[in-house]
């Protein structure tokens, strides 16, 4: 008789459970100023979910919501059976957050930094001290507990937040911009880590980012712009909805040369930031098309498979990093 798959049958009970985080319309001002307007998601259980979103697209917001560090204000969630909203003591306690800015103190040892963290939580002793070592040896740091943390690289310190955000052994992970300050070898190294905790141990876990090859690498991402919800979905289904390859023209004229393509050759283009975008099939052909009808009035054109940037840009009508700023948080 062959044995059951434990990895099917956790999978197979988280599908079946109730959502992780459900949340039903929020949304969130800073005075007049609006930061959220109208979120509404869910979040399965042992699922990677990241909020994917410019600077100043409510990613910071939703984070301090979600891990109870400012009331809410419109809406509902529900987070692990609890009401965010009258909850709070009982979330908390079943809660790893890794903030953006370090809250590790660097004169203490990497063992000091857990033991006090252990000590927010009730945990003392004999069980602090092995689950400690535990979750260092889990990420690779057994050897280093003794080093003062200010002697640790960027990465290493990085592992440490989590580490100490782990050792009470939450069921849920929320990182706010973790992979911040670090190189992209230590982001996917990072992420990688994320990836077992999922595996391994179930965890749920919840990032906002602003990386896109971090976004890349969710389960699910939810695309934030302006303080509103604009799309979510795997990343592989986000970027089919971009019709084709992505071309891209510059041209000292661009708006001229936007209404000649409409006009000579029946093409429909985006302008965004200067440049036009055109997605089609087989963006090389449309490239020869184009640069044999306006070449002289062409600076530059280009043309790949849809990112997660052009995905952006589709949605939104402007670039990642250029977004408007009418919902930039406080």
């Amino acid at each position: 008789m062959q044995a059951a798959n434990p990895t099917a049958a956790r999978t197979s009970e988280r599908a079946s459970a109730p959502p992780a985080i459900e949340a039903s319309a929020l949304g969130f001002n800073y005075g007049e100023r609006a930061a959220l307007s109208d979120v509404t998601f869910s979040i399965a259980r042992g699922e990677i979910f990241g909020f994917l979103g410019p600077n100043g697209g409510g990613k910071t917001t939703l984070f301090k919501l979600l891990s109870t560090l400012v009331p809410i204000q419109m809406g509902r969630a529900v987070m692990l059976g609890y009401d965010l909203a009258d909850d709070t003591i009982a979330v908390r306690r079943k809660l790893g957050v890794v903030f953006q800015h370090p809250s590790l103190d660097g004169k203490l040892t990497v063992a000091e930094n857990l033991s006090h963290h252990g000590h927010l939580y009730g945990m003392r002793g004999r069980k602090l001290r092995e689950d400690s070592a535990a979750a260092l040896s889990r990420l690779g740091l057994g050897s280093r507990s003794g080093d003062l943390v200010e002697t640790l690289s960027g990465g290493l310190q990085r592992r440490v937040e989590l580490a100490k955000s782990l050792l009470h052994k939450p069921e849920l992970l929320l990182l706010d911009e973790p992979s911040t300050g670090l190189d992209p070898a230590a982001r996917r190294e990072f992420s990688n880590y994320l990836g077992h905790l999922r595996d391994r141990d179930g965890v749920t876990v919840v990032l906002t980012t602003h990386y896109l090859e971090e976004a890349e690498r969710c389960d699910r991402i939810a695309i934030l712009d302006g303080g509103r919800l604009v799309a979510m979905a795997p990343p592989g289904e986000l970027k089919a909805q971009v019709g084709g390859d992505v071309v891209v023209i510059r041209a000292a004229a661009p708006e001229a040369l936007q209404h000649k393509l409409l006009q000579q050759l029946r093409l429909k283009s985006q302008l965004v930031d200067g440049t036009l975008r055109i997605e089609r099939p087989r963006g090389h052909e449309l490239i020869r098309e184009v640069v044999e009808a306006f070449g002289p009035e062409i600076d530059s054109v280009s043309f790949g498979k849809p990112t997660l940037e052009d995905v952006f840009v589709h949605l939104t009508g402007h670039q990642f990093f250029a977004a408007p700023a009418a919902g930039e948080e406080a």
